[in-house]
């Protein structure tokens, strides 16, 4: 399939909530990632609900979904891209980009700083993530080191080094 697909991106409504949990549910091996997401809405510490994107398909249904909520680099308040989830059958097709790049330029536009991730290396340097190392960033716990990944919104190379700390809904 080609990428010529023009996705529509916009927030999560409420009247969203199934279908980006059956996204989440459908795109990993268990349904973790969808109750990932469940416990991070209860964590108004954590929650941003103009941070929660879909992207729709051509008949409108839900086919991708990315969240940006709250975390900590040591005291100094940071995002956490995480889940990212495609339907299995618009996989490929330039959805997954579409929603990130949208929920990546809504957080800048709020005037945050720092995004993290933890995902593929070949997948997240699109958006222009680098090793978080690079800015002496690190997880409280073992990931290789490529898999860790910031991105800072407002082009600025100042960030303040230290250890990542995720909302309680992620275990970690």
């Amino acid at each position: 399939m080609s990428l010529t697909t023009d996705w529509t991106t916009r927030p999560e409504t409420s009247a969203d909530r199934e279908g980006v949990y059956g996204v989440n549910a459908a795109a990993f091996e268990t349904d973790a990632e969808a109750g990932l997401v469940d416990a991070l809405r209860e964590d108004p510490g954590a929650w941003l609900p103009d941070l929660s994107y879909v992207a729709e398909a051509p008949d409108g249904t839900i086919a991708a979904y990315a969240l940006i909520t709250r975390c900590h680099v040591d005291e100094v308040p940071a995002l956490a891209l995480a889940p990212v989830a495609v339907l299995p059958d618009h996989q490929r097709q330039g959805a997954g980009t579409a929603v990130v790049r949208a929920v990546l330029e809504a957080a800048r536009a709020r005037r945050e700083r720092l995004v993290l991730v933890l995902g593929h290396p070949e997948y997240y340097p699109r958006f222009g993530f680098v090793r978080a190392s690079e800015y002496g960033i690190r997880p409280g716990f073992e990931v290789p080191d490529e898999a860790m990944m910031a991105l800072v919104l407002d082009g600025s190379a100042a960030v303040a080094p230290g250890t990542i700390r995720y909302a309680a809904a992620f275990g970690v």
